[in-house]
């Protein structure tokens, strides 16, 4: 006789991976209903299958308790990889971030030559160019700690904050933090500097589940800053309301968009200073939409970024901002019941720029949920099948 084939956890429904999950963390139904704030009853069916878990935000929600990500709950057997190198040339980056090499300036590069390449880097990022981007980072970390300390936008300051950008979108927070603590440590405790490194090492914070210490760095950061460097205020004033709202902050959340927009007057929605902070009004509305959607109101996300992307300022965006805003509001769309604006929003964020959605695993999470929210349109599904995944059953 032969033994049945042993079910791996992708043959798992959704509802049983999820009960041995919980099993395994010694909590009962009723503890992990309080932590994911359902009630017991709402456990019990979904364990059982009698009820989808289908809506973004709280899968994000009870992985987030679980301790897994969206894509190991959502887990099939046809589950992709990441694309081919990319784990390579990020442990490349690990291993520059762990050298610890005394500074030699006789083994700087020109400052100009070092300027230019920092400027290269950061326009891949803009442009979302992020396995080049892998490419470049290890011996621009090398190069930038040989150099000489410069202005407020020095090469050392920006290489740090861009690997920790970049690390964020390719799903290694803790490495990302370490390379925004990094740049704090460059800032050197100058107040525009450390305002700089705060952008990086507040986002790092927020993917790693920690609002409340992400807010409390954005806005210590914002208190030091001069009227000039009201753009920057902006950026950290919006990545703390994110903050707030991954906290469950709704009346922080909004008043700190509301602080940030007044931080608009004169700007436009590009990059300033050096090409590494882009604000405007277009970026406060697209943060109120995802601000929205964090806090649940999914109509109200939804019609904030229709609003906003409609703008002349959403066009002057770089390409990494607007595929990456179109990937973060699926959840939005789907939790709103609309699983087919979330796959033209996936479509759209894979024409604008392709590495984000091919190389974020963010990107692949999103694309799971609106599979399994089906039917499908033929262009989301040439997507699933380039990225790697298939239609469920």
């Amino acid at each position: 006789m032969i033994a049945p084939a042993r079910r791996t956890a992708g043959d798992l429904p959704v509802g049983r991976r999820v009960a041995q999950l919980r099993i395994r963390l010694g909590m009962t139904q009723e503890v992990f209903a309080g932590r994911i704030g359902r009630s017991k009853s709402w456990v019990d069916k979904v364990e059982r299958g009698l009820r989808r878990l289908d809506r973004l935000s709280v899968i994000e929600t009870v992985t987030q308790v679980l301790g897994v990500t969206p894509e190991v709950l959502l887990a099939n057997p046809t589950r992709p990889e990441p694309p081919a190198g990319l784990a390579a040339a990020v442990e490349r980056v690990r291993a520059a971030l762990a050298c610890y090499d005394s500074p030699d300036l006789r083994l700087a590069p020109p400052p100009d030559e070092l300027h230019r390449r920092v400027e290269h880097a950061w326009v891949a990022y803009r442009h979302a160019h992020h396995p080049q981007l892998l490419k470049i980072l290890p011996d621009l970390l090398r190069d930038a700690r040989h150099a000489a300390p410069g202005s407020v936008v020095d090469p050392l300051l920006r290489t740090y904050r861009l690997t920790a950008q970049v690390l964020i979108k390719l799903g290694e927070p803790h490495l990302a933090w370490l390379a925004a603590d990094r740049a704090m440590a460059t800032a050197a405790g100058d107040p525009r500097r450390t305002a700089i490194a705060a952008i990086p090492l507040t986002q790092a914070l927020r993917a790693l589940h920690r609002g409340h210490l992400a807010m409390a760095a954005a806005l210590t950061a914002v208190h030091h800053l001069k009227p000039a460097d009201s753009p920057l205020a902006g950026i950290l004033l919006v990545e703390a309301a994110l903050a707030a709202a991954a906290c469950g902050d709704a009346a922080t959340a909004r008043d700190l968009t509301a602080r940030a927009a007044t931080h608009t007057i004169g700007y436009a929605d590009q990059p300033h200073r050096g090409g590494t902070t882009t604000f405007g009004p277009t970026v406060v509305d697209l943060v109120r939409a995802l601000v929205a959607a964090d806090l649940g109101d999914s109509q109200l996300a939804v019609a904030t970024h229709l609003r906003a992307t409609g703008t002349d300022g959403w066009r002057r965006l770089p390409a990494e901002h607007r595929a990456a805003h179109l990937i973060d509001i699926t959840r939005a769309h789907l939790d709103a019941g609309d699983p087919a604006a979330a796959g033209r929003a996936l479509v759209t964020a894979d024409h604008i720029a392709i590495a984000e959605t091919r190389a974020r695993p963010a990107a692949r999470t999103a694309l799971i949920a609106v599979l399994r929210a089906g039917p499908t349109a033929a262009d989301v599904t040439q997507l699933a099948t380039a990225i790697g995944l298939t239609t469920p059953p």
